[in-house]
This record gives C-alpha cells, structure tokens and sequence, in this order.
C-alpha cells in the first residue's frame, strides 16, 4: 500500500515537473527575446546580465503559472469551442504574470532601500497606455502557449502533443468519444 501510494506521488511529481520545464522553456525564450530587444533599442552591452535575469524570471513565473494552473485559475470556458479557453487563459493569465512582476520589482525596489513608490517599475514606460500595452503584448504572447495546451488536453494529454512535435510524423486519427 504504502509503495504504490509513493509510486503515485513520485508519478505525479514526474508530471508536474514536465509541466514547469515546458511552461519554463516558453517563458525563458519570450523573456530572452525581450531581453535582446532591450539590450539592442537601449544600446546595452549587459546582454548576457539580462540574460540571467531572464532565465530566473522565467523560472519564477513558471511557478507561478503552474500554481495558478492548479488551482484551475482559468477553467471557466474548458467545454467551449477552442478559442474561449484560449482567449481567456491568455488574459488571466497574463493578468496574473504582470501582478506578480510588479510585486516582485516592488519588493526588490524595497528590499534594496528604496521607498514604495520608488520602488514601483516603469512597465512600458509607466504610463496607462504603456501598462496596457504590455498587457495586450502579453496576452497574444500566451495564446500560442494555451493553444498547445488546450490541444494537447484534447488529443489526450502533453506526452501525446510532444509525440506529434517531435517522435513520430504519422496521420493523426482523434479519438472516438
């Protein structure tokens, strides 16, 4: 009883993980692009600093996607023809990307002595329409990631999304419900 209970949490951590790597990889490239982006329109030469930042961030934030995730943060619209789960995952999520980067660069801003409003990051320039901006950027950033993800739970999971992408090239028949 007690193996098989311990077999299943060891099955259930080998899932979860695959699930942080994934969301980690996506983050990790959209999070370095931006970096690269930054670093040639401000003409940086800290590319590699920002780089590291991004790879930490990414980490970061695909925690706290995974956590929201479990938490069913967005499952309003899971029976719904695919672009409502899609839309609205991107817009939650990407709400709940953006919080949490500003509370962190708050409390870092803080940490290191700075006052709260001092401490409050200039997203997309700080203004309303810069914010919002960035908001709109990232919900459109998400979608390809929520498509994948709503398709794979279609089809049957993310080990068979991942056959599909990288193990066979075979005609794909749906399952008959």
């Amino acid at each position: 009883m007690l193996n098989e209970h311990l077999s299943h949490i060891k099955e259930k951590g080998v899932e979860e993980g695959k699930k942080l790597l994934w969301i980690f990889l996506y983050l990790w490239v959209l999070l370095g692009l931006f970096a690269v982006h930054r670093s040639i329109v401000l003409n940086e030469e800290n590319l590699f600093y920002h780089q590291g930042f991004a790879v930490i961030n990414a980490f970061l934030l695909a925690k706290v996607v995974l956590t929201a995730d479990i938490f069913h943060a967005a499952d309003k619209f899971n029976d719904k023809p695919l672009i409502y789960p899609i839309v609205f995952k991107s817009i939650v999520f990407s709400t709940i990307l953006i919080s949490f980067y500003l509370t962190e660069e708050t409390l870092l801003g803080m940490w290191h002595g700075n006052t709260f409003a001092q401490s409050i990051p200039a997203l997309g320039g700080g203004s309303l329409e810069g914010i919002l901006s960035v908001g709109v950027i990232m919900i459109f950033v998400l979608m390809p990631f929520f498509a994948l993800r709503e398709i794979a739970r279609d089809i049957g999971g993310g080990d068979k999304l991942y056959e599909l992408f990288f193990v066979r090239r075979t005609k794909y028949a749906p399952q008959q419900s």
